[in-house]
């Protein structure tokens, strides 16, 4: 009985310090790994940016080419509306459309949101696009439920859908802009110049953001003249 309990009591050892070391672990996340090539200039990323939040001179700028429909962009929407909500002061946060082919109801929820856009109200769409992504995904009638999105967010229904054709050149623009800078798949985001494709962990974007953000600032030191 007494080696049972030495070994019961060893086994207990052994799982709390692999317990504790996955805390460990995941408490210190690494950067996510961008993808290899050219980094593009952040400058014509944002080149007139329709759709941004926060302030254009935080230290870290993201820049998202996503696609209403996506399956990938609904699981990645609550990571980046966390992130960009704790780092209001770090992060300035621009979308952009691209809407693949292959989701027969991405291009109208994108001019869906660009319609809300001209009312002032892009954010509020943009979310709800994405709450409730499940519920209008395969709709073969999806005007008919925008249209209630829009009465619920508080925009003029009738101005909404006679502009729905208005903004079809802002959709276009974002698409070519992401298939200048090789974005095939989404969600794809720029982070400061650097390409990332994909869902990425929030505890890794976090790492990223910290790391940004103090390199920015220690650039900032450094570039200041002494005091004398």
């Amino acid at each position: 009985m007494g080696g049972e309990k030495k070994f019961i009591i060893a086994i207990g050892i052994v799982t709390v310090i692999l317990v504790v070391a996955g805390a460990l672990i995941l408490g210190k996340q690494k950067p996510p790994e961008a993808q290899s090539g050219d980094k593009i200039d952040q400058a014509q990323l944002l080149k007139d940016p329709k759709n941004g939040i926060g302030d254009p001179n935080a230290p870290v700028q993201i820049v998202e080419f996503g696609d209403f429909q996506c399956p990938a962009c609904g699981a990645a929407y609550p990571i980046m509306h966390d992130l960009i909500a704790k780092n209001q002061n770090k992060v300035y946060f621009v979308f952009r459309n691209f809407p693949l082919s292959v989701h027969p109801n991405a291009q109208i929820t994108s001019k869906a949101a660009e319609a809300a856009a001209l009312q002032g109200k892009f954010w509020e769409m943009h979310n709800m696009l994405y709450e409730k992504q499940n519920e209008w995904a395969t709709s073969q009638n999806p005007k008919e439920i925008l249209a209630g999105y829009a009465k619920s967010i508080g925009l003029d229904v009738d101005k909404f859908n006679n502009d729905l054709d208005k903004v079809t050149g802002q959709v276009n623009s974002d698409y070519e802009m992401g298939n200048k800078f090789g974005v095939s798949s989404t969600p794809t985001f720029f982070i400061n110049g650097q390409k990332y494709p994909g869902v990425q962990q929030e505890g890794q974007l976090q790492a990223l953001i910290d790391q940004l953000s103090q390199g920015k600032s220690q650039s900032t030191q450094s570039a200041s003249p002494s005091a004398n």
